[in-house]
C-alpha cells in the first residue's frame, strides 16, 4: 500500500503524530530527574507509580469512547485535553501542579491511542494492515530517537517555552483532526450505541465479555510475558551495562581510541535499537508479510529472549551490539502483526475497547518488570537473562496454544 494511495485521515494523522510525538520525547525522559529534584528521590519513585495506573484506566476509557461516540471525538477530547495541561505545566510556579499537569497529560495520551489505533484499522484492508501499523511504529520511534537529543538542550535551557511550543502542537494537531479528518466507526455501530445509556458500569459490563473471551485472554496473558522480556532493555539490562561493560575501546586508529563503558555504553546500546527500529521497520515488515501471525509472534519472542539471554556471556561491546540486533529483529517482526492481529479479531463495534484492553499487556508488564532490579541482588547475570529468556519462551509457548484455538486466521473471530 504506497504512501499516495493512503486515506487523508491516516496521513494527517501520520504527520501530527511524528510531530507531536517528538515533542513528547523531549520532555518526558527528563521527568523522573525534574521530579526527583523537586520532592527526593524516595516520594518521586512512588509518585512516578501512579501515571501508569491511571494510564491503565484510561487506555480502557478510551477504547470504550471510540466505540461509544466515535473515534475522532475521542481523540479531540484527548488532545484538548493535553493541550491544556501542556499550558498549565507551562505557566506552573509549583512543582506539585507540574505533577498534576504531567499525570494529565499522560491520561489525555492513554485516551488517544485505542482510538487512533481502532481508525487504522477502519481505513485499511487486512493485507495492507502490517505495513501501515508499521508505518506508524517508525514515525513514532522517529520521535524516540530524535526527541531526548533536542530536550536534553530545550528541556534544561527553554522549559517554558519548549513546553509552551507543546501547548501550540496539541491544538494545532486537535484543529487538523477536526477540519480533514473524517470519522471511522461505521454509522450502523454509531446508531447502535447511541441507544446505549452511557455509564461506567456498561463499560466494565463490556470489558468483563471481552476478558472472557479465551483467545483474548491468552493473547494477554502472552503479551504481558513479552512485554515483561522488553522492558528490561531500560531496566535490568541497563543496570548490568553499568555494572559489568567496564571501559573499553569502540573505536580505534592507530594510538587514537574512542572509549564507551557503564552509562555511556548503555547510550550507544539504546541508540543502536532507535536506529535500527527507525530504519528497518518497514523492510522486516514486508519482508515478513507472508508470513503467519502464529509464526512472526513466536519467532519474535524466541529472538528477543535468545537476543537478551545472550548478553550474560559477554561484556564486549561489539558482541553486545549483536544482540542488541538479534532483540531487535525480534521487536520489528512483532509489533506491526499484534497490532494487526487485535485489529482482525476484534468485531467491528467493539474494536476500540479491544484495542484499550490489548494496552493492558504493556501496562501491566511495566509494574512486573522491575522486579528483575531485585531479583539480581540474589542471582548472577545468567541466572537473571535466564529467567528473562524462560519468560519469552512461556509468551512464544502461549502463542502457539492461542493460535490452535484459531484454525483459520484470515476468519478469526472472537470465541468466548
Amino acid at each position: 500500500m504506497h504512501w499516495r494511495s493512503w486515506d487523508l485521515n491516516l496521513k494527517v494523522r501520520l504527520v501530527g503524530e511524528l510531530i507531536t510525538h517528538t515533542f513528547f520525547w523531549m520532555y518526558f525522559p527528563f521527568m523522573a530527574l525534574y521530579f526527583s529534584e523537586s520532592f527526593g528521590k524516595d516520594v518521586a519513585g512512588i509518585l512516578l507509580m501512579v501515571p501508569p495506573l491511571l494510564g491503565m484506566l484510561s487506555n480502557l476509557f478510551g477504547g470504550y469512547l471510540a466505540d461509544k461516540v466515535g473515534r475522532k471525538p475521542t481523540m479531540l477530547l484527548s488532545l484538548c485535553t493535553s493541550s491544556v495541561m501542556f499550558a498549565l505545566f507551562a505557566f506552573s510556579g509549583s512543582p506539585l501542579i507540574d505533577y498534576f499537569a504531567f499525570i494529565g497529560i499522560g491520561i489525555a495520551g492513554s485516551l488517544y491511542w485505542p482510538a487512533s489505533s481502532a481508525m487504522v484499522a477502519d481505513l485499511t484492508t487486512e493485507e495492507d494492515r502490517r505495513l501501515v501499523f508499521a508505518t506508524f511504529y517508525t514515525a513514532m520511534n522517529m520521535g524516540v530517537v530524535a526527541g531526548p537529543v533536542l530536550g536534553s538542550f530545550f528541556f534544561v535551557h527553554y522549559r517554558f517555552e519548549l513546553l509552551l511550543v507543546c501547548t501550540v502542537i496539541e491544538l494545532l494537531f486537535a484543529c487538523a483532526i477536526f477540519f480533514l479528518v473524517k470519522e471511522t466507526l461505521p454509522a450502523e455501530v454509531r446508531k447502535e450505541k447511541a441507544k446505549e445509556r452511557f455509564s461506567i458500569s456498561q463499560q466494565f459490563k463490556g470489558y468483563a465479555v471481552i476478558f472472557r473471551d479465551k483467545v483474548f485472554a491468552l493473547y494477554i496473558g502472552a503479551g504481558i510475558l513479552v512485554a515483561i522480556a522488553f522492558m528490561q532493555l531500560d531496566m535490568y539490562m541497563a543496570l548490568y551495562v553499568k555494572e559489568y561493560v567496564h571501559n573499553q575501546p569502540l573505536v580505534w586508529w592507530g594510538d587514537w581510541t574512542f572509549n564507551v563503558g557503564g552509562t555511556s555504553a548503555f547510550g550507544w546500546l539504546m541508540g543502536l535499537n532507535g536506529l535500527l527500529v527507525v530504519l528497518f521497520t518497514l523492510p522486516v515488515t514486508q519482508w515478513f508479510q507472508h508470513w503467519s501471525d502464529r509464526n512472526s509472534m513466536v519467532i519474535s519472542s524466541v529472538l528477543y529472549g535468545f537476543g537478551m539471554f545472550l548478553m550474560a556471556f559477554t561484556a564486549n561491546i561489539w558482541l553486545l551490539f549483536g544482540c542488541m540486533f538479534i532483540l531487535t529483529l525480534g521487536e520489528l517482526i512483532r509489533t506491526p502483526v499484534a497490532q494487526s492481529f487485535i485489529s482482525k479479531y476484534a468485531p467491528e463495534d467493539a474494536r476500540g475497547q479491544y484495542m484499550g484492553a490489548s494496552s493492558l499487556q504493556f501496562s501491566i508488564g511495566r509494574f512486573i518488570a522491575p522486579l528483575a532490579i531485585g531479583i539480581s541482588q540474589w542471582l548472577s547475570p545468567v541466572g537473571v537473562f535466564g529467567i528473562i529468556l524462560a519468560v519469552s519462551l512461556i509468551s512464544a509457548y502461549i502463542y502457539i496454544r492461542l493460535f490452535r484455538m484459531i484454525p483459520d486466521e484470515s476468519q478469526q473471530s472472537p470465541q468466548t
